[in-house]
């Protein structure tokens, strides 16, 4: 029996990641996907070429907010996973009101539209920054939400809306929340791509602050396996953590970058650090690996040199993306 699945932003950075992999070799057997994508600046339709033309897929170009469009799609499937969303922290800072529209609206849109059509499960993807600033230990998920950016409080918002349908309405909602992603594909507005377009085009890094900020890194391909691992196995009702297990400052990072492109700490320019700009993010991921079975590669210098190797070889894909920046 075939199993139908929207995945909505399924162009951008992480949802096409996760949309190559259920179409790749390794992918479930049985399935369709369609992807609705309203193809804003860092939607692109290029992250599909590889799956392009294969029959399981079909593309909608269309906004989560659209609620006649999102309603046909409902019924049309038995699983949601939603991506869609406006993630940039600095574009938050800089104006906020789009990312309530469409991270907490659209999330509602769809939601209200499934409560009607009856999809069976609804994934909502999060993100540890939810938690908030944390001086030390790691966020599990009953640990209290405290976002400090827009685009943080819009998130934790949209995950307050998912749940409350299923506590109200039954619904199978299951919340993934993840660290900070890297991999191909990423726009250049993100750390490690604008560092890595910067390089490679002969300019400095920007390091906010003392580049003593913490976070955990995670490949977008363990991410993406995760997150198949609670759409298929996880729980209605459930919040999932999904981590990296590599923890570093941002400067520790740099320098790992400066390295893999062959370029000193010269090329370091440390800049006023960002509004609101939290210390240190880090969640426990115990419950999905005990749950799920979900363990992170564990060779993170492995995907981050695979991941700068990407970037050299792809200029044409990221150059015009970093010089309209």
């Amino acid at each position: 029996m075939t199993r139908r699945i929207l995945v909505t932003g399924g162009a951008g950075f992480i949802g096409s990641a996760y949309v190559r992999a259920l179409l790749g070799p390794a992918g479930p057997p049985g399935i369709e996907v369609t992807v609705l994508d309203a193809l804003t600046y860092a939607g692109s339709l290029t992250r599909l070429e590889s799956v392009t033309g294969d029959p399981r897929l079909s593309f909608v170009h269309g906004d989560v907010l659209d609620a006649r469009s999102v309603e046909r799609l409902a019924a049309q499937h038995e699983d949601i996973v939603h991506f869609a969303a406006e993630s940039h922290v600095d574009r938050s800072i800089a104006s906020g009101a789009a990312f309530t529209r469409t991270n907490v609206m659209g999330t509602q849109t769809l939601l209200d539209a499934v409560l009607r059509q009856g999809t069976r499960t609804f994934v909502q993807v999060s993100t540890d920054e939810v938690y908030g600033d944390l001086p030390a230990g790691a966020a599990t998920e009953d640990s209290p939400l405290s976002p400090n950016s827009p685009y943080a409080a819009s998130k934790a918002a949209a995950d307050h809306v998912a749940l409350a349908h299923h506590r109200t309405h039954g619904l199978d909602v299951r919340v993934t929340r993840c660290s900070n992603n890297f991999g191909a594909y990423q726009h250049p507005e993100k750390l490690i791509p604008r560092f890595v377009a910067a390089l490679f085009s002969g300019g400095k890094v920007p390091v906010y602050g003392d580049g003593l900020q913490v976070r955990d890194w995670l490949s977008v391909d363990d991410h993406v396996r995760g997150i198949e691992l609670v759409r298929t196995a996880g729980r209605a009702g459930r919040v999932y953590n999904i981590g990296g297990g590599t923890s570093l400052t941002n400067l520790d990072l740099t320098h790992r970058l400066l390295e893999l492109c062959g370029a000193g700490p010269d090329r370091i320019e440390h800049v006023e650090d960002r509004k609101g700009h939290d210390r240190r993010y880090a969640v426990d991921h115990t419950r999905i690996t005990q749950e799920l079975g979900y363990r992170p590669s564990g060779d993170f210098e492995r995907a981050l040199t695979r991941t700068v190797a990407w970037y050299r070889e792809h200029p044409h894909w990221w150059r015009p993306l970093y010089e309209a920046a």
